[in-house]
């Protein structure tokens, strides 16, 4: 580690909770929204600022998925599908950004953040085209449509690009960043050879397109047991991904050795942060920074915040990121080895 690195929480619904609203309230109301997010910015200093809750809910209710409120303070899901399976995906017609489904408000949104929390790197949420496709047909249809019908498949990916690729030079249109998601995608919910084989040449042709819109790479992020997937990952041209908490971090790590201009982001489990054991969560960051080693390009996530996340405890965990790192760079001598009273 070159240089100090903080802790970037990934704050969704738990921006609810900071505000004191259900993530359903927060996810519908576009006043809600902006508080929500405003006040996750306010306290955790965090980059990016991922506009939404229920974020690979958007592009499908925009094609006419139906989103149900949840009990309490649970996340809203999708709770009927507009298609029956894979062909009937290439059937529907385009969304409109500007108009159709919750997109807009989402946009509009992230402007406000954008110029009311200046130097806020703020992204709108872009949905990779296998977890669409999940989200249009259902997981299980469309798991049996890769086996039996994956020409059908490969057609409804290309058709939900067109579409993606329209949404994200919106975003870039309105001066906002692009985060990319796509852990629909992972093993073992679909095989490397399928990942390489269909979903690798849409997301590779999403992503340049994105990222010629925008001027620049568009982060890859892909959680779940990524480690089977991870060349075909960098085989899009992407700058940053993600280490997940649910993969083999180590071996992760170790083959991101060979590329060192792209940055990673390793996951911590973000479970320890709604219990109330700062002694865990202390162990898990040291965990965590043992893995990104002297690593230049590299920083330190959290995965999804759970709704009752203990603010106190992420806190606490980025002060002690920081001093470790900062403690680390200063024991360096200039030639950047280590000082022997500091191994």
């Amino acid at each position: 580690m070159g240089t100090s690195i903080d802790l970037a929480p990934s704050v969704y619904e738990h921006a609810a909770a900071l505000i004191h609203e259900t993530p359903w309230r927060v996810s519908r109301d576009p006043e809600c929204l902006f508080r929500a997010h405003a006040e996750a910015f306010r306290v955790y200093r965090h980059a990016p600022v991922v506009v939404g809750v229920d974020i690979y809910n958007l592009e499908a209710e925009a094609y006419g998925a139906t989103i149900v409120e949840p009990v309490g303070n649970g996340i809203p899901s999708i709770s009927s599908h507009p298609c029956a399976a894979s062909d009937d995906i290439t059937k529907l017609g385009v969304f409109d950004p500007r108009r159709d489904g919750r997109i807009p408000m989402v946009i509009g949104v992230g402007k406000r953040l954008a110029k009311a929390l200046p130097g806020a790197d703020v992204r709108i949420p872009v949905s990779g085209p296998f977890s669409l496709a999940c989200n249009l047909v259902g997981f299980d249809r469309l798991l049996c449509d890769v086996l039996d019908q994956p020409r059908s498949v490969q057609r409804a990916l290309g058709h939900l690009a067109v579409g993606q690729i329209a949404f994200a030079r919106e975003i870039a249109s309105e001066g906002l960043g692009i985060a990319f998601f796509e852990s629909g995608a992972t093993p073992p919910l679909i095989s490397p050879e399928v990942f390489e084989e269909m979903e690798l040449p849409v997301l590779r042709h999403i992503l340049r397109e994105a990222s010629s819109g925008t001027g620049c790479s568009v982060p890859c992020i892909i959680g779940g047991n990524t480690l089977p997937v991870l060349d075909s990952i960098l085989g899009t041209g992407t700058g940053y991904i993600v280490c997940p908490y649910e993969t083999d971090q180590e071996l992760f790590m170790r083959h991101m050795e060979a590329y060192p201009d792209v940055m990673v982001r390793i996951n911590t489990d973000p479970g320890v942060f709604a219990g109330r054991d700062s002694s865990a969560v202390l162990r898990e960051m040291d965990r965590v920074l043992g893995l990104a080693r002297t690593r230049q390009k590299v920083c330190v996530g959290t995965g999804v915040l759970p709704f009752d996340a203990d603010p106190v405890l992420v806190l606490m965990a980025k002060q002690f990121v920081r001093q470790k790192t900062m403690d680390r760079q200063s024991s360096l001598s200039g030639d950047g080895k280590l000082r022997p009273d500091s191994a």
